[in-house]
């Protein structure tokens, strides 16, 4: 089957062009995507969030019947604030085979391209569906693609394979690390930098804790799984972000820190969680109300998706294997949707244009050749679902 990369330079141009970086609203591109699928007689189902400022969307191609595969991507990208861009990150450029835009690496060529090929799957007259899932807020916590599962578990028939298509070179990707984001609050009990005695900086606390994270970290790699198929190896913990303190002399009464959690599938991210609570809860906690009974530290989860486990004898990675004519499949430590689909019964892999490398950089790009990769990729699912 035949491609056509005019069609699909075009969508991918479209889509870049419009900004749904997470803070913003993505209904713009949503309202495009379903009116582009009505042309087609398709419809479109809408998923919105709480404050129905952004929504999922997902849409079948083809009979409603068993055996679907579905399309998975998110609509949102990250901010370009601060970052050195050559270009408008928001216009698609084309040189010596790249082109650049954000979110053309992360994700919204490979969205691109499954659109651009809906006149050639109607044209084939599928005798399985393919079907789109495209989510919000995947940026900031995979927060969007839970209720988008939940409405597709409902109301479309049983799915052989999910194909979540981050950028991954157009390689199989079996597995990858869950995340977890948290942010800690320590309260202190504020005095005169001279008077150390009277006060407990929350500062000198917090680095107590991050010290904490780092230690575990450090055993984490020291006992990591022999042959672990994650670079690096095994469960990491970062502290990204922290905030703290009045004055050089007054003993902080705040302090904060944001970190996270990227666990392989096989440990339990919040048994690591109990460990922190438990050092601050039985260590930290105590010394510091000796001097003041007010002191306090909390913790809260801002974000989670789990962890995608490689499948046993996998219908998706079987399938996706056969697509690229490869025997090959790897590991990934970055998180995506596919452990959120995983999670809910669905046999699932990532595979999509382009490399994590570029992705939330300037001059963010997608090579050609990638895009050239995945257009042959979706003619042979095309094929495949007309001959399964």
């Amino acid at each position: 089957m035949s491609t056509n990369p005019g069609r699909s330079l075009e969508m991918i141009t479209k889509l870049v062009g419009y900004d749904t970086v997470s803070r913003h609203s993505n209904l713009d591109l949503v309202d495009f995507i379903s009116e582009y699928l009505r042309g087609f007689g398709i419809k479109s189902h809408l998923v919105y969030n709480d404050t129905g400022t952004k929504a999922n969307i997902f849409a079948t191609v083809g009979p409603p019947s068993e055996h679907g595969v579905l399309l998975s991507g998110h609509l949102d990208v990250v901010p370009v604030d601060g970052q050195a861009w050559n270009s408008n990150p928001f216009k698609v450029v084309s040189h010596n085979r790249r082109l650049y835009g954000r979110g053309t690496a992360d994700m919204k060529s490979f969205i691109a391209l499954a659109l651009a090929r809906v006149p050639d799957m109607l044209a084939a007259r599928l005798k399985q569906p393919i079907h789109f899932g495209f989510s919000y807020d995947e940026e900031i916590g995979c927060l969007g693609a839970p209720s988008m599962i939940a409405a597709i578990q409902q109301q479309l028939p049983a799915i052989d394979a999910v194909i979540v298509g981050e950028p991954t070179s157009m390689q199989v990707v079996k597995a990858h690390k869950g995340i977890c984001v948290f942010h800690t609050c320590v309260h202190g009990h504020e005095a005169h930098s001279s008077q150390m005695d009277r006060g407990v900086s929350a500062v000198m606390t917090a680095a107590r804790l991050v010290n904490w994270i780092r230690d575990q970290g450090l055993h984490n790699a020291v006992t990591a799984l022999p042959n672990s198929l994650f670079s690096p190896p095994a469960t990491t913990l970062h502290v990204g972000i922290i905030k703290g303190g009045t004055a050089v002399n007054i003993i902080s009464g705040d302090c904060e820190f944001q970190w996270d959690l990227r666990n392989i599938p096989e440990d339990d991210p919040q048994s690591m969680l109990r460990l922190f609570n438990d050092y601050c809860e039985q260590t930290i906690v105590p010394d510091m109300r000796l001097v003041g009974q007010d002191c306090s530290i909390t913790t809260a989860q801002q974000a989670a998706a789990p962890a995608m486990r490689a499948e046993p004898h996998g219908r998706a990675e079987a399938l996706c294997q056969r697509l690229l004519g490869c025997h090959d499949s790897t590991a990934v430590s970055y998180a995506t949707e596919g452990g959120q689909f995983q999670k809910a019964g669905y046999s699932t892999i990532v595979c999509g244009p382009g490399s994590i490398d570029q992705a939330h950089q300037a001059d963010e790009y997608v090579e050609l050749s990638q895009i050239e990769k995945a257009e042959v990729f979706l003619s042979r699912l095309i094929h495949q679902q007309i001959h399964q």
